[in-house]
């Protein structure tokens, strides 16, 4: 069922589960670890991100006949624009027939991957979408229950939120990134949901890292990839005497051999899940992703 807000059609998204993140296990990847699942309720989406009428006509801004996907808008004017439509009586009506609490906002990540799963929203290449959650160097500390990820960062980084963007040419590749809240960007757009709002303590993805299982791993990996080939190479071409006597080259190539394979390629992780993460009381969980 279609949502109306402020002469804004809002499309209805299935609850379910969406799988962020990667399960690659190589270093480059490291920014998108560890794969985790968020458990989303359902919620409503624009299918395309806000044009300049549409925006105009909600605060009674003279048209000057253009109609392109809005540009200029900041995450303050976003929040402006959220309370403008709270306060209409089509959001009242809304509320009345939808039992809990309610709120407009930009999409978090989870939803924004869990929409365009289900085919309901829409993103043109080359264009980058704000998001509701901040920024971060990886998921650890992620929401996994698809509320907005609050921000939680000192420096630059605090006046940052999260983006989505799309490839101009290929626009099967997604990629994530960070705007700034108080200045708009060419390429850059926003759409806004109607979500529950979460209450309770968060269920979050694990902090921390299991090290010592890391370390084991990374061990193995970098003996039996860069150190034994780099020993068995020369012996193999009948030069074992440098094997012996140039011992502490060989294991120094082996070592760079094993750090280049890690960067690369390493064994997948596992996808945390939901209700592994739930059997902790507090939410806190200690895995090696």
């Amino acid at each position: 069922m279609t949502v109306k807000i402020g002469g804004l059609a809002f499309q209805p998204v299935t609850d379910g589960t969406v799988v962020l993140g990667t399960t690659k296990g190589g270093w480059v990847y490291s920014g998108q670890r560890p794969s985790f699942e968020a458990k989303l309720p359902t919620f409503f989406t624009l299918e395309h991100p806000l044009r300049s009428s549409q925006v105009g006509a909600i605060l009674g801004l003279k048209n000057d006949g253009a109609d392109s996907f809005m540009e200029c808008l900041t995450s303050f004017d976003l929040h402006e624009l959220a309370n403008t439509l709270s306060q209409t009586d089509e959001f009242g009506a809304f509320l009345e027939t939808n039992p809990g609490e309610w709120e407009l906002r930009t999409p978090t990540e989870a939803e924004w991957r869990q929409a365009h799963a289900q085919k309901k929203i829409h993103l043109d290449g080359g264009l980058t979408e704000r998001l509701a959650d901040a920024p971060a160097s990886n998921y650890r500390g992620a929401m996994m229950d698809g509320r907005p990820r609050p921000n939680e960062l000192l420096g630059p980084a605090s006046s940052q939120a999260a983006a989505i963007a799309v490839h101009p040419r290929k626009p099967s590749v997604i990629a994530v990134t960070s705007v700034p809240l108080e200045r708009p960007l060419p390429n850059v757009v926003a759409r806004l949901v109607i979500s529950p709002v979460r209450t309770g303590s968060p269920l979050r993805v694990p902090e921390n890292t299991d090290l010592w299982s890391n370390v084991r791993s990374e061990v193995f990996w970098t003996t039996v990839l860069g150190i034994i080939p780099s020993f068995l190479i020369p012996i193999m071409r009948g030069m074992g005497d440098y094997a012996s006597e140039g011992w502490v080259n060989l294991l120094f190539g082996g070592l760079c051999a094993g750090f280049f394979t890690g960067a690369i390629w390493r064994p997948r992780r596992s996808v945390l899940t939901f209700e592994d993460a739930t059997q902790e009381s507090d939410g806190s969980l200690n895995d090696s992703q």
